[in-house]
């Protein structure tokens, strides 16, 4: 148990002197506690002595004032502290968890489950949130507060806290057992957790395919399942906990009977006054409260601790901007030496050396697979070679920070992921503090100024998540218009034209015209006007550049080069037979 509370302490972070201050308050609230059970106390004395005065009566009243304000008071400052600790911990340990998915290899989203992820920062950090401060609070500021309420007792009459003590003993050896027991459950029902929002999610995405197929309420096997483990796992914690709650009830209950019949054997033997035997018996009834409070705390506990090592197996992901510095290199020409990269094992790239000169226009060809789109993430660092280096301005990208590596370079990618806020935010997300005239000019040379402006809100129109509101032309013009606004000085376009109708291509062309100039570009087309202009055509099969040259040169030697400009020909001249 111990070590569960150090792993939340350790967790807080910062927030531990919020935490601490809670336990402060707890401890005063214990104080003030005990004025209400002094006010007793007088109003028994006066009862037995017969005493018909109004002074015990406003003495007791100024007790139980003194007592109700003074807790009302700590329990709403410990309430905010532990609130706030609760809330604050988990935003800035999300936060940290984003900032570090930025620094892992993409490759490992390609090996972990974005619901696994997923199910980390909401399902899992949830736990932590709304359970860990409360747990630590509890459990300590109630074993505190049974001290204190315990010392008082002792002083009061030491027999009667002798049994309190052996009940309170008695009480936390269940306590103990249970958690002890807890722990091999605990991993499971977090694993469950994460395991349903994993399920969730891939049924959520996949919904067009669901309905598509026909197989709404056939194909959930899987979130059914998981569904299914989630609820056994949970009752499978009740189950374990409902005999030890059980237990830990009688042994108070018990203890309690104990106190209040060594009472009446005090008072009767006459080692015991009345008024005390009677204060005995309302003491008998108040003695264990804090206690519990502390047991309730702990049944969540292991809970607690299984979700914060959950958490933690993202700290022990490898990251890729370890020892980089921040660099601004005076040229932008990119350098392959001897580059070999694998897939799980399966070779993509195969001991590749190429330059692409600064501030000219490198376009790649080759039949899919053939390792185009891997290259290009080379270059941005996504994944690391295996072997050989990748060089930008003669710095190996591993010598770069991630931020500085990334100021390098902008990225036009296929498939085109606009977020769910307004198009000028997504405009701006590679210059969050861009100017909204920055943003139109960027727009306006990305040819998308005139359909923004048609739309309800013009730049603070919302679309949905994806870009699902837009066209496919549309949001490509978008991402060029957040390429233009980013201003790097290395633009990779990775088949930006390929899904694109005709309508939309020229303007598309336009666009990708205005971000190009004086830049460092590499693409990536099958589309023959939209390489036939580059300065230099890299072919790849197999993982290998097999030719190199302009589109002249290319185009007049045999090789893959030449088969795919006939391969072009012969489709546009296709026609439907009459």
């Amino acid at each position: 148990m111990i070590e569960v509370l150090k792993k939340i302490w350790r967790f807080a972070g910062k927030e531990q002197k919020n935490i601490r201050k809670s336990m402060i308050g707890g401890f005063f609230y214990a104080i003030f506690h005990m004025f209400q059970i002094s006010a007793i106390y007088v109003i028994i004395l006066a009862l037995v002595n017969g005493t018909v005065s109004s002074a015990p009566a406003w003495q007791a009243l100024g007790l139980l004032t003194v007592s109700i304000l003074g807790r009302a008071i700590l329990n709403r400052f410990t309430q905010l502290q532990q609130t706030h600790a609760g809330y604050f911990m988990v935003a800035d340990r999300r936060i940290a968890i984003g900032d570090k998915l930025k620094r892992i290899p993409m490759g490992y989203f390609n090996d972990k489950s974005l619901g696994e992820l997923t199910g980390i920062t909401t399902t899992v950090l949830d736990e932590v949130e709304s359970t860990g401060p409360m747990v630590l609070v509890s459990i300590l500021g109630g074993l505190i507060n049974s001290l204190v309420m315990f010392l008082f007792v002792l002083a009061w009459d030491w027999r009667i806290g002798f049994l309190a003590l052996l009940g309170m003993v008695f009480y936390l050896l269940i306590l103990s057992a249970m958690e002890k027991r807890s722990a091999s459950l605990a991993p499971k029902r977090q694993e469950g957790e994460a395991k349903l929002v994993e399920a969730v999610l891939e049924q959520l995405q996949g919904m067009s395919v669901i309905k598509s197929f026909n197989l709404t309420g056939k194909g959930d096997k899987r979130v059914r399942k998981a569904i299914t483990d989630s609820r056994d796992n949970n009752l499978a914690i009740e189950r374990l906990f409902t005999p030890y709650t059980m237990a830990q009830e009688m042994i108070l209950h018990l203890f309690g009977v104990l106190i209040l019949g060594a009472a009446v054997l005090f008072c009767l033997n006459g080692t015991m006054t009345l008024a005390d035997a009677l204060m005995a018996v309302v003491v008998s009834f108040l003695i264990f409260s804090q206690i519990q409070s502390a047991g309730s705390g702990v049944s969540a506990l292991r809970l607690v601790g299984s979700s914060i090592d959950h958490v933690n197996q993202v700290d022990r992901i490898p990251e890729m901007d370890e020892h980089g510095k921040d660099m601004e290199p005076k040229k932008h020409d990119i350098a392959f030496e001897h580059v070999s990269f694998s897939y799980d094992r399966k070779p993509i790239l195969k001991d590749v050396s190429i330059t692409i000169p600064d501030k000219a226009t490198t376009a790649i060809v080759g039949p899919s697979g053939s390792g185009k789109t891997t290259l290009c993430s080379l270059i941005a660092r996504f994944w690391d070679a295996d072997s050989g280096s990748v060089r930008i301005g003669g710095a190996d990208v591993k010598d770069y920070t991630l931020e500085s590596l990334m100021n390098q370079v902008s990225m036009v990618f296929q498939k085109v992921y606009l977020f769910a806020d307004t198009i000028e935010n997504n405009i701006k997300f590679g210059r969050p503090h861009a100017t909204h005239e920055e943003v139109v000019a960027a727009a306006k040379k990305a040819c998308c100024d005139e359909f923004i402006r048609s739309l309800p809100d013009g730049y603070n129109t919302v679309i949905g998540e994806g870009g699902a509101t837009l066209s496919g032309g549309e949001k490509q013009r978008i991402s060029i218009a957040r390429a233009i606004l980013k201003d790097a000085p290395i633009i990779i376009f990775d088949e930006a034209t390929a899904n694109v109708d005709p309508e939309n291509e020229d303007k598309l062309q336009k666009a990708m015209e205005a971000l190009m100039k004086d830049k460092t570009i590499i693409m990536i087309a099958h589309r023959l006007k939209t390489v036939q202009k580059a300065n230099q055509i890299l072919v790849l099969d197999d993982g290998r550049i097999v030719q190199k040259g302009s589109h002249q040169e290319l185009a007049e030697k045999p090789g893959l080069y030449r088969d795919f400009l006939t391969a072009r020909r012969e489709a546009t001249g296709w026609k439907l037979a009459q």
